[in-house]
């Protein structure tokens, strides 16, 4: 048997073998493209490093990187074109494809994938793709921001006050607020987007009652990240969201009553306000007057402000029970009012005359009035008994029939009596009843005499 002959390729039949090897398939399987980085993990700012490499006999055709997958995949680098921030770690190497991506943003975090490529009629065709790396990007909050209220509110206000922060990832942060040092409770902060995004926002709000005393306090935001050496702070004064009005008070030097035609100063305090922006004005009877001298706003040691000013005016006799008003405008609110009003003492009497409204001018004083009203009292009853009396006599004349008694002593006449005559009903009655008696005209003129001498006596002694 003759021996077999070797099967080879004779320099005549390289063509062919060339040929043999282009062909789709073939020596394909001689190359292996290597992506050995599962995941990396970067800080913003830095730059990330990308490994993709070939090794044996590749097709002819470009080697690229894209980040995702599908349709939507996004063009990182290829050998054409222009990428930034994007550059080869070998320049030119037919084997290393590793890139470097400088100046990570959280936008960056993704999967990546090396991609071989061979040239076809029309354009390149995808052969081979690596296993993937997934990049997260570890990135800073931004600098937090604290906001409050769009107006000034005042003290015993609850206010809402605001701090944001953004462009930080991963997700979990946490937010401490402090005013004057000390925490105050405050709800979780919301955190933005709630499903996984590869940057993340934050907002958290505190509602803080405001003081008087809050000129000078500070509300201070505090976020905690784990990209974060140390917190980060923003400070917001409470004094650009307090309001505190004035408290008025209106005082006269000497105080009132004021003598006639003496100099009198009023003098207005506003008090305990807070900005340092108000107005000061007097008014003498609804009318403004630009009398008033006022001194620069003072400084309390709370934070808050105090304005004074003064008015003088004499007071003559035609500014008694004027009204004096101290009107305060403050930070464009409505006005705030005090009033005092002028008193003038009366006169001092000169040296040996009596003043006319003196008791012993009028000769009265409240025990004379006193004096008097009893003896007005006690005349008062003196009358009604002796009205009794004659209506009591008139209808015992009547019942007994004295009817001539009567008569004869209407003609003979009833004298007029003496105011000098003892105050004795009884015995006048039996004077004239032995002169021959009355009838009733001469009853009633007794009646009369008797009550006419009783109440001019009863009155002059009231009057000594």
């Amino acid at each position: 048997m003759e021996p077999v002959a070797r099967r080879s390729c004779s320099p005549a039949r390289w063509l062919p073998c060339l040929l043999l090897l282009a062909l789709p398939g073939a020596g394909a399987q001689e190359f292996q493209l290597l992506q050995p980085q599962g995941t990396v993990s970067v800080s913003a700012g830095e730059t990330l490093t990308l490994t993709c490499s070939v090794t044996g006999l590749a097709p002819v055709g470009p080697v690229k990187w894209f980040k995702g997958l599908g349709s939507g995949r996004q063009l990182v680098y290829a050998q054409t074109g222009s990428f930034p921030r994007v550059t080869r770690a070998v320049s030119g190497s037919d084997t290393n494809f590793t890139i470097r991506i400088s100046d990570t943003r959280p936008e960056d975090a993704g999967i990546y994938r090396c991609v071989k490529f061979r040239k076809v009629s029309g354009g390149d065709e995808e052969i081979r793709s690596g296993n993937g790396t997934t990049v997260s990007v570890s990135a800073s909050p931004s600098p937090p921001s604290v906001s409050g209220p769009p107006s000034r509110a005042e003290p015993g206000a609850p206010v809402n006050f605001t701090c944001t922060s953004g462009g930080f990832s991963p997700r979990d942060i946490a937010v401490t607020w402090l005013k004057n040092g000390t925490k105050l409770p405050a709800p979780q902060p919301q955190v933005l987007p709630e499903n996984g995004s590869v940057s993340y926002n934050m907002s958290s709000t505190v509602g803080v009652t405001l003081t008087a005393g809050d000129a000078r306090s500070q509300l201070t935001c505090q976020i905690a990240h784990s990209t974060l050496p140390a917190p980060l702070r923003a400070t917001y004064h409470l004094s650009d969201a307090l309001r505190v009005p004035p408290r008025l008070r209106v005082g006269t030097a000497p105080a009132v009553p004021i003598a006639v035609n003496e100099s009198v100063t009023f003098t207005c305090l506003a008090e305990g306000f807070y900005p340092n922006n108000a107005s000061l004005t007097w008014l003498e009877n609804g009318n403004e007057t630009n009398l008033g001298k006022s001194s620069p706003p003072a400084e309390n040691p709370d934070g808050t402000y105090t304005l004074q000013s003064s008015l003088e005016v004499k007071a003559t006799e035609q500014r008694s029970q004027s009204v004096f008003t101290c009107r305060v405008v403050h930070d464009s609110q409505p006005p705030v009012n005090a009033n005092a009003t002028l008193r003038l003492s009366q006169p001092s009497p000169e040296p040996g005359k009596v003043p006319t409204s003196s008791p012993a001018v009028t000769g009265r004083s409240f025990s004379d009035e006193k004096k008097i009203y009893i003896a007005v009292a006690v005349v008062c009853a003196v009358l009604v008994v002796l009205v009794i009396a004659v209506i009591y006599l008139i209808r015992v004349r009547q019942r007994k029939g004295k009817d001539e008694l009567f008569s004869r002593g209407a003609r003979r006449g009833v004298p007029w009596l003496d105011h000098s005559l003892p105050i004795h009903a009884g015995s006048a009655l039996q004077t004239h009843q032995h002169q021959g008696g009355w009838d009733e005209q001469n009853w009633l003129a007794f009646t009369w005499g008797r009550w006419k001498s009783i109440s001019l006596a009863t009155i002059g002694k009231s009057q000594l």
